[in-house]
């Protein structure tokens, strides 16, 4: 019998994981944008226009909320009233999808060739205005260093869920964010809140072969949701396809049932599943970080109106976080003209862009 001989295998060390500080040349800019959603890369445009070096630092990925979206998420709005850059935003129907958006911000970032540095949670801000330290964590554990001249914060809010602090919350069961249909079919599915998240994907669940039960605190749908969802889930509700409870509440949620406060006492029910779809808020915790005031009663950071430089020199805010817990008054429509009033201010404070600013490895 012929034989072949083999070669020794070569020893491979054991990379071991520890964290590493990152080395990549041009870690200093005269703007540090955190947040890359729609406001953030119009910030960070509008600062390119101004001659300044920007850099957009996210803990996700490009326009990280939009992608979190429902998959078959439609925008309330025009597809004009979302564009930033003066990049034309054209679609094939009057209003937007997820998809279309998704494709659209990705254009506009290569249109512009802006430097995202994606997966990056920001940990720390320290400095003073002019030379601001931003130290960051990637997926990996690997820490990178950033030198900024000045700061916007535009995170948004979508990554904080407003919780019930109820029995169960936590639940393997319990979701806060809902994206597809198909995993709950022939399933009982409980659908807190009564604005458009939970409007959507109850019509969405039962359209897909769930049996969908809403409760909402108030008397009926929200004023709010979409007029061409609102007639929908009415007459879904209405001819009981979608079993509802309104001036109710979730009192706890137990392995096989949701127990609910009702206006005719507890009421059990059957589920599989639950959505708590009741909203989402600003990282306020993150904002005090970085020594920016919040207001008593509505949480908005302390800024100039007319700058939205905050009460921390050269730390601007912008996007839905201007508005604090007021979240329904600052959308992309509006926050997209963030980025113009700052960097009219950086001009202002700065002279123009490109001012030799050292770059800096450490």
């Amino acid at each position: 019998m012929k034989t072949v001989s083999q070669a020794p295998i070569e020893q491979v060390p054991e990379i071991l994981p520890r964290p590493q500080v990152s080395s990549r040349p041009g870690s200093a800019y005269d703007l540090l944008v955190v947040g890359a959603g729609p406001t953030g890369m119009a910030c960070a445009i509008e600062a390119q226009k101004a001659g300044f070096n920007v850099v957009i630092v996210d803990k996700g990925c490009l326009v990280n909320s939009i992608y979190h979206y429902p998959n078959s998420m439609v925008f309330f709005t025009t597809p004009e009233l979302l564009e930033i850059g003066d990049i034309p935003f054209t679609t094939a129907s009057p209003k937007p999808n997820r998809l279309e958006a998704l494709e659209y911000y990705r254009r506009v970032a290569e249109r512009y060739e802006l430097q995202v540095r994606q997966y990056e949670w920001v940990k720390t801000i320290t400095g003073k205005d002019g030379d601001f330290r931003v130290t960051t964590t990637d997926r990996h554990s690997a820490i990178h260093d950033y030198q900024a001249r000045k700061i916007v914060l535009a995170t948004g809010y979508y990554d904080l869920a407003n919780r019930l602090e109820i029995p169960g919350e936590d639940s393997e069961k319990v979701f806060h964010y809902y994206r597809d249909p198909h995993p709950y079919y022939d399933a009982d599915v409980l659908v807190i809140g009564g604005k458009n998240s939970a409007a959507e994907a109850a019509l969405d669940l039962w359209r897909h072969g769930a049996r969908v039960t809403i409760v909402h605190r108030g008397e009926k749908m929200h004023n709010n949701v979409k007029y061409w969802v609102r007639p929908d889930i009415d007459n879904r509700i209405k001819a009981g396809e979608i079993a509802a409870y309104f001036s109710s509440t979730v009192r706890e949620i137990n392995n096989d049932c949701v127990v609910l406060r009702t206006p005719v006492g507890p009421v059990r029910i059957k589920t599989d599943f639950v959505f708590a779809l009741t909203g989402y808020h600003p990282d306020y915790d993150f904002l005090r970080s970085t020594g920016i005031e919040l207001s008593n009663e509505q949480l908005r950071p302390v800024c100039d109106p007319e700058t939205l430089e905050s009460n921390v020199p050269g730390i601007y805010v912008a996007g839905v976080i201007v508005a604090g817990s007021r979240t329904s008054e600052i959308f992309i429509e509006n926050g997209r003209f963030h980025g113009k009033l700052i960097a009219n201010h950086l001009r202002e404070k700065m002279g123009g862009g490109n001012q030799n600013l050292p770059l800096d490895a450490t």
